[in-house]
């Protein structure tokens, strides 16, 4: 996989580029991810997630929206479907649990926090709609790109466009 960096895509196309909010923080195995965006809504209960997960991810980083209900939609056995359907990460605006293992599982995690209890009420989800939060919209198709500065949203023509990353030899510039 490609690792891009975040700050140089902001520099080149930084009218293209939106840039999700620093309240989400890490949980997964790997900060440097990059895929196309597939969406999901929940309401608090993750069936319909596991059900995502189980599909062929192709590389696609899944964002979720629970509208920061205080339930884990997310925890080591969603990981482990995620890695072994080939998905590159995860974000949701909501929180998960078993972190001690997802940090070991090879797959991007990003929530807005921890918790330990889950949601038991089934309840039906909407997929493949525009989602926005975090200061950002998301849509199907987009690229959500991920690394150590920070979670950027772009169109998927730029990645097809020169850019940077750190196997490249590129002068550096002013932060």
């Amino acid at each position: 996989m490609k690792h891009y960096i975040t700050a140089d895509i902001c520099d080149e196309h930084r009218d293209e580029v939106e840039v999700l909010s620093h309240d989400y923080r890490s949980y997964g195995g790997i900060e440097n991810c990059s895929g196309p965006i597939a969406t999901i809504k929940l309401d608090e209960e993750n069936s319909d997630l596991i059900k995502m997960l189980k599909e062929p991810g192709e590389g696609r980083v899944a964002v979720v929206d629970v509208d920061g209900a205080f339930y884990a939609v997310v925890g080591e056995n969603l990981m482990r479907f995620a890695l072994e359907n080939g998905w590159a990460g995860i974000l949701i605006n909501g929180y998960v649990r078993d972190t001690k293992i997802t940090k070991t599982i090879p797959v991007g995690l990003w929530a807005l926090g921890t918790c330990s209890r889950k949601s038991h009420e089934k309840r039906s989800a909407v997929r493949d709609i525009e989602l926005e939060f975090g200061g950002v919209t998301f849509r199907n198709g987009d690229l959500l790109i991920a690394d150590h500065d920070g979670i950027i949203i772009a169109p998927e023509k730029i990645l097809a466009e020169d850019c940077h990353h750190p196997d490249e030899a590129k002068p550096s510039s002013m932060p």
